[in-house]
């Protein structure tokens, strides 16, 4: 039996994977992690309002908890925690969170779509979970994402091999995207119980277990944006910067004005703000201009992309040939966590990675990640730079 530290952040995901590693017989400590962020509503349990203390790296008292828009979904992790009879910690990781909001505005305002998941997982649930891991004497690190791990057998010198990252069963909650850039090193400590079941079973296995999470809805806005408005959230950090600026057409002409480039996204259909008669999307971001260009769906088409700070999960491919600096190969690559896998060549020159796609892909937007994928097997990718027809 192992020791395992879960990160358990009260919904249903995170809530049966506890499940199911006591089933498996490991000792599993739940832990909630803590950005910090104030709601704009009063934050309450019960009705009663939260005070504002900081919880200590760890807590032993589950009821204490820090006051902010994230507390009713510890109360529900610390309940869970006590119908499965395990240990329930809360993490106060506001500074490092703060790290998070830091690049996230720094990215809107730089005319970038970020992706504040993907580094929480490289930062936080995959850097300072191991950190924590570590102080308790915990050999396993596991999370509610639907992705597996697939051992491949021991190496020459005894010791595990770094397993496998593949996409989850459910292949329309998979989320191995999103897992892309941890350090291939974790794999190994790693565990995934929930990317071998599909939502339908983890909702009914929630069910039977009488969790008051079972039908809790899927979380769809990012943690810290408590308003679900990121360019009012970027505004309201970034007041020194000037970002308003014009809404043009690719060819140039003026059609309208913005509030701000921090509102608007790659392939952004609806809230343009202008009326053009037919649907007309993002296809660019000027930063120095702070101009939102637009245009038809065909302007969004992209056949290339050079995508910076690599991150690999495999030494070599298939037939032998090592990850590095002048290897190509072709790939299935996704641009995005809710797109599909397009087929690509993939070349790494340089440090940088260049991809090239059989097809033109749609909304391929600077600051997101591009993932490429050997069938189901994630291997690797880095954070789109550029793209071009």
């Amino acid at each position: 039996m192992a020791r395992v530290v879960l990160a358990m952040s009260g919904g249903v995901d995170s809530s049966v994977a506890a499940h199911l590693l006591i089933e498996q017989g490991h000792d599993v400590i739940g832990v909630f992690m803590r950005h910090g962020e104030k709601a704009i509503s009063a934050c309450s349990i019960d009705g009663t309002r939260e005070k504002s203390t900081l919880l200590p790296v760890l807590n032993p008292r589950a009821d204490h908890k820090q006051g902010c828009c994230s507390a009713l979904d510890a109360e529900d992790g610390r309940r869970v925690a006590e119908r499965l009879g395990i240990p329930f910690y809360a993490l106060n990781l506001e500074e490092e969170f703060r790290q998070i909001i830091d690049y996230f505005v720094d990215e809107y305002t730089a005319g970038r779509t970020p992706n504040p998941c993907v580094q929480c997982n490289n930062w936080i649930k995959f850097g300072k979970l191991f950190e924590y891991a570590d102080g308790v004497a915990a050999e396993y690190v596991a999370t509610g994402h639907y992705a597996r791990l697939q051992p491949v057998g021991d190496d020459q010198t005894n010791s595990p091999s770094i397993p496998r990252l593949v996409r989850g069963i459910d292949l329309s909650k998979d989320q191995s995207y999103v897992l892309f850039g941890i350090r291939r090193e974790y794999l190994r400590r790693m565990l995934l119980p929930v990317g071998h079941f599909d939502k339908t079973t983890i909702r009914r296995i929630a069910t039977d277990l009488g969790l008051n999470v079972a039908e809790k809805r899927d979380s769809q806005e990012i943690c810290f944006v408590t308003s679900g408005h990121h360019g009012e959230f970027v505004r309201e950090r970034n007041r020194s910067r000037q970002t308003s600026g014009e809404i043009v057409t690719t060819t140039g002409h003026v059609v309208g004005h913005h509030a701000g480039i921090e509102a608007f996204t790659i392939g952004q259909r609806k809230g343009l703000g202008v009326a053009m008669g037919e649907p007309y999307f993002v296809t660019r971001i000027d930063a120095t201009r702070n101009q939102v260009v637009i245009g038809k769906k065909e302007d969004l088409g992209k056949s290339r992309l050079v995508a910076k700070d690599l991150n690999w999960l495999v030494e070599e491919l298939p037939g032998g040939q090592i990850v590095a600096d002048g290897t190509d190969f072709p790939c299935l690559a996704q641009i995005r966590y809710n797109s599909r896998a397009a087929p690509a060549f993939a070349t790494i020159r340089n440090g940088e990675l260049h991809i090239t796609f059989e097809t033109p892909q749609f909304g391929v937007a600077p600051g997101q990640a591009v993932v490429c994928y050997l069938g189901e097997q994630v291997i690797g990718g880095g954070w789109i730079e550029s793209s071009n027809d």
